[in-house]
C-alpha cells in the first residue's frame, strides 16, 4: 500500500523559506514521477512541480514558482523535498505530494496516490 506523508508546513513571512518533505513508502518508487501540488482556499488544485525519481535532474516547475522552488529526493530516506524560497502570500495553500507511474505529467488526475497535505501560510 502506497503511503505518502508530507511535513514541514507552517507560517512564514513573505521573503522567507520553508522545506517540505514527503516520506514515501509501500513500494519501490524508482519508476514513479513524484509531484507537488497546492490548493488555495476556493481554488482548484494546481501543479507546482515534479521530479522523476530515477533521474533527479528531470524536474519541471510551474511558471509561478520557477526559480524560487526546487524539488529533490533522497533515495536512502525514500523522501522527496520541496524547497521553497522567496515565498510570497500567493504561495499560501495546502501542499500535497503525489505519485504517478505516468512520466512527465502535470495533470493531477494522473496521480493516483496522494498525501494528506500540509498547510503553508505566507504572511505579508
Amino acid at each position: 500500500q502506497v503511503q505518502l506523508v508530507e511535513s514541514g508546513g507552517g507560517l512564514v513571512q513573505a521573503g522567507g523559506s520553508l522545506r517540505l518533505s514527503c516520506a514515501a513508502s509501500g513500494r519501490t518508487f524508482s519508476r514513479y514521477t513524484m509531484g507537488w501540488f497546492r490548493q488555495a482556499p476556493g481554488k482548484e488544485r494546481e501543479f507546482v512541480g515534479y521530479i522523476i525519481w530515477s533521474d533527479s535532474s528531470s524536474t519541471n516547475y510551474a511558471d509561478s514558482v520557477k526559480g524560487r522552488f526546487t524539488i529533490s529526493r533522497d533515495n536512502a530516506k525514500n523522501t522527496v523535498y520541496l524547497q521553497m524560497n522567496s515565498l510570497i502570500p500567493e504561495d499560501t495553500g495546502v501542499y500535497y505530494c503525489a505519485a504517478s507511474t505516468y512520466t512527465l505529467t502535470m495533470k493531477p488526475e494522473r496521480y493516483p496516490y496522494w498525501g494528506q497535505g500540509t498547510q503553508v501560510t505566507v504572511s505579508s
